[in-house]
């Protein structure tokens, strides 16, 4: 028998614990235990997995005959490279998936056989606590089920989630220089990205990242044309379809929901990456603090936050948490795709790592779908939607600050070392909004000696001349068809 290791769990109000054994080489028992407030344990309940042969076969032939069904084309372009594995990472439910299921049916059309091709999801259940023993089983499984595949001919394999089973990367690299496979994968954590992955894989990777639809992405669904000139006709559309955008955010199976099923789906969607992504993936011990935190970033996007004032906030909750540990939360959930921090642009690192960081949320409505919405900021997610359009095509997105403390959204660094100053106001109606957004924004394109800035506004659109330079107020529509 053998000790498989334990995760913790939320199960509010408590606090429960799996642990689990193998016995002979494909039965697993994970028992549930359960601590108590008052201090007692319990085992709650056991889940018993089997992986037999017959279940693998199973499996195998389940997926490829049941692909996610075809969805509007993404914007993503895969160019895969023979001898390289082809990683789509991004945060659940982005359409990674649904991407890579278009590459097994373009496989099909150029008339590659079925049984050429391998496709698994290891975020289903029965495949879990796979390790590296079970994925040579699996792949042994498939060959002895494809007694005509030749030594010779290529095999297609494309494996949703794999980053969950330690030891992964060998297995891949393994495929590929060894059984004459091309391979797809898919992720949800951006350490399959890292330095560490590429040197496992002896450089046989190249990854792509994928984010919830592009406001382009959602006219195409829409089917609603905005290439070329724009009509006044088309221009309307485009603003009807931002205001439904605005509404649904970019999450491919929320598009055509209504609101209330949209906001359910929206919060499972959080439970499932603070479960998966990052309990169970690090067994954290304090799942409640991790929940909280995670709420008040999401209640406060668009706002500085530092590992201090995250655990001042955390200690009057009653949660007795490290700052090492609250640091370790933040880093996580970004590693998730979930949330990205945005540190302050300064030629010095020390300042860079010890100023606080803006926090952004992979969709805009999600965070609306989440937060109490009581004092719904739409400034700052009309700032988080910027963000997300900025990052999608670059990660070298900062915020800046004026030597006299003002502060402008953006800075972006992009090809040549250009760098672009863009702020974010709802709109510039107030006199007082109009005069505080360009005294920043003018004082940051002396500072940096850049000859334009960018205003992003709500609906508004103007050219305005400065001493410093031209300042474009863009309407956000326009921003995100630009972008």
């Amino acid at each position: 028998m053998e000790f498989l290791g334990a995760t913790t769990i939320i199960a509010d109000p408590i606090c429960c614990k799996k642990v689990g054994f193998r016995f002979f080489s494909d039965i697993d028992l994970i028992i549930t235990i359960v601590y108590h407030k008052s201090g007692r344990k319990s085992v709650q309940f056991l889940e018993v997995h089997v992986r037999n042969r017959d279940q693998l076969i199973e499996i195998i032939n389940e997926y490829i005959e049941t692909l996610p069904p075809a969805q509007t084309k993404r914007g993503v372009v895969i160019e895969p490279i023979r001898g390289k594995a082809s990683i789509l990472i991004g945060v659940r439910r982005s359409g990674k998936s649904t991407i890579m299921a278009g590459e097994i049916r373009a496989l099909l059309s150029q008339a590659v056989r079925q049984s050429h091709i391998l496709y698994l999801n290891f975020f289903d259940d029965r495949l879990r606590g796979l390790d590296l023993a079970g994925l040579d089983t699996l792949f042994e499984t498939y060959r002895e089920m494809r007694p005509e595949i030749a030594a010779k001919d290529r095999i297609y394999c494309f494996f949703d989630e794999i980053q969950s089973i330690e030891g992964w990367e060998s297995f891949v690299e393994r495929l590929i220089r060894r059984e004459n496979c091309d391979v797809w994968l898919t992720g949800s954590s951006a350490a399959m990205l890292s330095k560490e992955i590429a040197t496992q894989m002896r450089g046989r990777a190249l990854s792509w990242e994928v984010f919830p639809f592009s406001f382009q992405e959602f006219l195409t669904h829409r089917q609603v044309a905005f290439a070329g000139p724009i009509s006044v006709t088309t221009r309307r559309k485009i603003n009807q379809c931002f205001d439904d955008y605005w509404q649904t955010g970019g999450f491919p199976e929320v598009l055509d929901l209504q609101q209330h099923m949209r906001v359910m789906v929206h919060q499972e969607y959080l439970r499932t990456i603070l479960f998966r992504d990052l309990i169970e993936r690090h067994e954290i011990g304090h799942p409640k603090a991790l929940m909280d935190m995670t709420h008040q970033l999401i209640e406060n996007v668009a706002s500085q936050h530092s590992i201090n004032s995250l655990s001042k906030y955390l200690k009057t909750l009653g949660h007795k948490i490290q700052k090492s540990t609250v640091s370790q939360y933040l880093d996580w959930l970004e590693d998730a795709y979930f949330l990205y921090g945005v540190r302050i642009f300064d030629a010095s690192v020390t300042r860079t790592e010890i100023n606080p960081r803006k926090i952004y949320c992979a969709d805009h409505a999600l965070v609306k779908s989440i937060s109490l919405g009581i004092l719904e900021n739409s400034g700052h997610l009309l700032e988080n939607l910027v963000y997300i359009t900025l990052r999608r095509k670059n990660e070298k997105v900062f915020y800046y600050r004026t030597a006299t403390g003002l502060e402008v959204d953006f800075v972006t660094v992009e090809a040549g070392r250009k760098r672009r100053l863009i702020q974010v106001a709802e709109n510039l109606m107030s006199p007082k909004t109009r005069e505080r957004e360009l005294k920043a924004l003018v004082a940051a394109m002396r500072e940096q000696k850049i000859k334009d800035g960018t205003i992003v506004t709500r609906a508004e659109d103007e050219n305005i001349e400065t001493d410093a330079g031209a300042v474009q107020v863009i309407s956000i529509a326009k921003f995100l068809l630009a972008n």
